[in-house]
């Protein structure tokens, strides 16, 4: 098949593809990123027959020590992280000493304190020669802060400030810029100019490099998934911007939070810190920031899951003050509204909805009105229902997002060796596995299924246990660290095309 010949990525066709966020390539310099290594598994996939990658949010990282992707600073930036440092030494902005890996970071899991100051101190060097220079990539330069001013002025700037204030939360700065001060940001934005300059420059090196894994991805016939987390973090610049959309006091600190009620897995619930939307302010503004923020993740993905779908009908508003999320309460959304007004103003656009939890009729009617995907987990087909449950395939739609797990739940090794004798019985029956590898048994299933996109965490792929897990929710510590093996991805290639082929999948060449 040749590159023109490839069709475009499309939810609507019989697909698969692997789940990996960038941070968990290999790489020398602490985390995985857009270079090389990223350029590699768009190969692989292909090579696997594979049709899609998808990916966590790709913003800037939460703060240390978290550092959680559900976290960041921005909606609409991309993450510093995952600047391929090879890529600025290529073009001559870094010197082979600062390429040179740091002891300290190790190959197998992200540090991600030693990494944000490894990579922060190269980046700093990258713009002061680029902005030493001239020529066409200068001009290039201007082009990306003219056409992303919208949100890259404001996100600059921000980002800026915080470490101008000792990296404190925008709250606890000077009440001129915590206000927004017109005369106060026209002179800080002249005191902070080298700063400024540096965030600047970080975007588009991002951007450049995210343009050239897309369009290889494009050329391989691979589409990219992206992530869309439902709320923003509290110390985010689209906060900080946009007071008025979010239900904060007069000095700009949450009244209510996000969250989740108690249930049977937690006796409190989930107390998960977000501001609560001031909906009616949004309706005001024709959700304008909405509409942005889809625009923002379309231009860089070819398809989006939709964090916490549930959220769109209903959330669960904790006062700010409360220990815990029992003091909380339902209230509504407007997302018939709300994506009403993004579907008019971009076009039907290739959602996934991520609907796990207590799914009300509303939320199948707002999920199908809108022609979003549903989510369906196989670890969580197998409880007391017997067979019953509709995370099994045979109760799948075609219009399905299937998974064996995801970034929040154990890999599926890990999770089937907790399970009781008994158990692990009903899902050896049900796939077949004879327990020795019941990754394999577990893809196998899943590929049959009826659904349309089927996607599995490269860690099950690799049969992988717990201690490859990437987020355990509820715990602040140790997430978001793993990385795959440097060695060994190859000879799993064969294995997953043939058998996504014989179950009238597949993708690349």
């Amino acid at each position: 098949m040749t590159v023109a010949s490839r069709a475009p990525f499309s939810l609507q066709r019989r697909t698969s593809g692997i789940l990996l966020h960038p941070t968990s390539l290999p790489g020398p310099h602490g985390c995985g990123d857009l270079g090389a290594e990223a350029h590699g598994f768009v190969e692989f996939l292909a090579r696997a027959g594979q049709a899609c990658w998808q990916m966590l949010p790709i913003g800037p990282p939460g703060r240390l020590p978290c550092a959680s992707p559900y976290d960041s600073a921005s909606a609409f930036a991309g993450s510093p992280w995952l600047v391929s440092l090879d890529e600025l030494g290529r073009q001559g902005l870094l010197t082979r000493r600062e390429l040179r890996p740091a002891e300290r970071l190790p190959e197998r899991q992200v540090d991600l304190s030693a990494t944000q100051a490894f990579r922060s101190l190269r980046l700093q060097a990258a713009c002061t020669r680029f902005h030493a220079r001239g020529g066409e990539r200068r001009r290039d330069y201007r082009d990306f802060c003219e056409r992303n001013a919208d949100w890259l002025d404001d996100y600059a700037l921000f980002m800026a400030l915080r470490r101008h204030h000792g990296d404190r939360a925008w709250t606890d700065w000077d009440p001129e810029l915590r206000q927004r001060r017109p005369a106060a940001l026209r002179a800080v934005r002249r005191r902070l100019a080298d700063d400024i300059r540096r965030q600047r420059f970080e975007q588009f090196a991002f951007d450049r490099q995210w343009r050239a894994l897309r369009t290889h991805a494009q050329e391989r016939g691979i589409g990219l998934i992206g992530d869309l987390p439902l709320f923003v973090a509290h110390d985010s610049c689209d906060v900080w911007r946009h007071p008025g959309l979010f239900q904060l006091d007069a000095n700009g600190r949450p009244r209510r939070i996000s969250g989740y009620p108690p249930d049977e897995l937690s006796a409190h619930g989930q107390r998960w810190g977000h501001p609560q939307y001031d909906w009616a302010a949004h309706r005001r503004t024709g959700f304008r920031w909405w509409v942005r923020r889809f625009e923002r993740l379309f231009d860089l993905f070819d398809a989006v899951r939709v964090d916490h779908f549930l959220g769109f009908t209903r959330s669960w508003s904790i006062p700010a003050d409360a220990a815990d999320a029992s003091t909380g309460r339902w209230v509504p959304s407007p997302g018939r509204a709300l994506l009403r007004t993004v579907r008019s103003a971009l076009g039907k656009l290739p959602l996934i909805a991520e609907d796990l939890g207590h799914v009300t009729p509303a939320d199948v009617r707002l999920r199908d009105r809108f022609g979003l995907l549903p989510t369906r987990l196989l670890q969580f087909g197998f409880g007391d229902d017997h067979g019953r449950s509709e995370h099994l395939p045979h109760h799948h739609g075609r219009t399905t997002a299937a998974y064996t797990g995801n970034h929040d739940t154990d890999t599926w090794n890990g999770w089937f060796a907790r399970l009781p004798a008994g158990r692990q019985a009903a899902v050896r029956r049900y796939t077949g596995g004879d327990g020795r590898t019941p990754h394999l048994a577990a893809l196998r299933t899943l590929l049959g299924s009826p659904a349309n996109l089927v996607v599995f965490p490269l860690q099950d792929l690799l049969g992988l246990g717990s201690r490859a897990r990437m987020n355990v929710p509820g715990t602040e510590l140790g997430n978001w660290r793993w990385r795959m093996p440097t060695r060994g991805l190859d000879r799993h290639a064969r294995r997953l095309r043939e058998l996504t082929l014989a179950f009238g999948r597949g993708g690349g060449d």
